[in-house]
């Protein structure tokens, strides 16, 4: 009968189960009846906390024990003796539950922002910004997590806190790239430092909790269409250089290739190319008409299209036709404020006044007002 009774009671108290997504582990047993002088094994990547009968708080979470092997008695349960009132010893079973804590690193939990973050770029205007990565955590305080988290749940996995901190990484996220005061072109290059700012700003927000944030990667920044459509334009144009070399080097090479060709044709194909691209360049190759014979004055030919000359870091540039002022007004390189001039205005006007410009222009949103 005795040795039946005994039998009851737990003599070794271990967790050697290792599946990868459980943070913490109560050990069961009957009533939770541990006999004193039980041997409790805690593992390396492990902690162990005694908790007297479920009762959780700052005053009723008992011992914690790192990773070793401990005979358990009064002198290594200084907390759990204190709340059981035992003053001499004690020898027969006692009742207490023992968490098993996971302290490795959880590794590659996904985040992402739950919507676009709203930033104002010196280039684009308002841009509409996403993003997404991983993050790794581990536990740091396990009294801390057993009374915010665990409560008396027999086991509590990554699955049951993922979604809320997956939420504060993806809302602190779009806090941050905002602030970081980088180009929405330059974002990617600058993950690293989004990764540093962001796991600094939200890892007090994870130590509420006992667990320590130890890493933050931000793996892609994700662009609205239209602003990489842009950025594309962009670099083809810093690709090209000079527009106004570049222009006249076609030009050189078409008038070139028309010369080697003899006879009639050929001249008149050198005269034709050379014309379109003067035309399609918005006139870079017009040459200075000769001196007006002496006589009565007489008025000028009408040009055979409109074109304007743009202001452009205070130097004049052009001129330009109308197809070549659309594709600038496209890309962003010619703006609602950007200074044009035509021969028979009187002064510089913005580009947006302008009646040839304006329908241009409505197709493209103007940058929002200033809150």
């Amino acid at each position: 009968m005795w040795g039946k009774l005994t039998s009851e009671f737990i003599d070794i108290v271990e967790w050697t189960e290792d599946r990868p997504d459980v943070l913490v582990h109560r050990f069961e047993r009957y009533q939770n009846e541990i006999k004193m002088g039980a041997k409790l094994t805690v593992r390396e990547g492990q902690l162990a906390v005694m908790v007297n009968e479920g009762q959780l708080g700052k005053d009723q979470v008992a011992d914690v024990f790192a990773p070793g092997m401990y005979t358990l008695t009064t002198e290594n349960m200084p907390v759990l003796s204190t709340l059981k009132g035992w003053k001499f010893g004690f020898s027969s079973p006692f009742k207490a539950e023992v968490y098993f804590f996971n302290t490795r690193i959880f590794t590659d939990l996904k985040w992402g922002t739950p919507g676009p973050a709203t930033m104002r770029d010196p280039e684009f205007g308002v841009v509409r910004v996403s993003a997404f990565g991983i993050y790794a955590i581990r536990i740091k305080n396990p009294t801390v997590m057993l009374v915010e988290l665990v409560g008396t749940k027999a086991e509590f996995t990554v699955g049951d806190i993922e979604e809320n901190l997956r939420g504060k990484v993806g809302s602190r996220i779009k806090e941050v790239m905002p602030e970081a005061g980088v180009p929405v072109i330059d974002l990617e290059g600058k993950v690293s430092l989004l990764g540093e700012r962001l796991k600094e700003k939200i890892a007090p927000d994870f130590e509420k909790f006992g667990l320590a944030l130890t890493e933050v990667q931000v793996q892609d920044v994700g662009l609205p269409e239209e602003v990489e459509k842009a950025i594309d334009q962009q670099g083809a144009m810093r690709a090209i250089g000079n527009m106004n070399q570049f222009a006249q080097y076609q030009a050189a090479q078409a008038m070139r290739d028309a010369a080697q060709n003899p006879g009639t044709a050929g001249a008149v194909m050198g005269m034709g190319v050379a014309s379109g691209l003067n035309q399609a360049m918005g006139g870079l190759f017009q040459t200075a008409p000769p001196a007006p014979a002496a006589g009565p004055a007489t008025p000028p030919p009408i040009p055979a299209a409109v074109s304007f000359f743009v202001a452009s870091n205070d130097q004049q540039t052009g001129p330009f036709t109308l197809p070549v002022l659309q594709a600038q007004i496209q890309s962003g390189q010619l703006q609602r404020e950007s200074l044009v001039w035509k021969p028979g205005m009187a002064a510089w006007v913005p580009a947006g006044e302008q009646a040839e410009l304006a329908a241009w222009f409505a197709q493209v949103p103007p940058p929002l007002p200033p809150h």
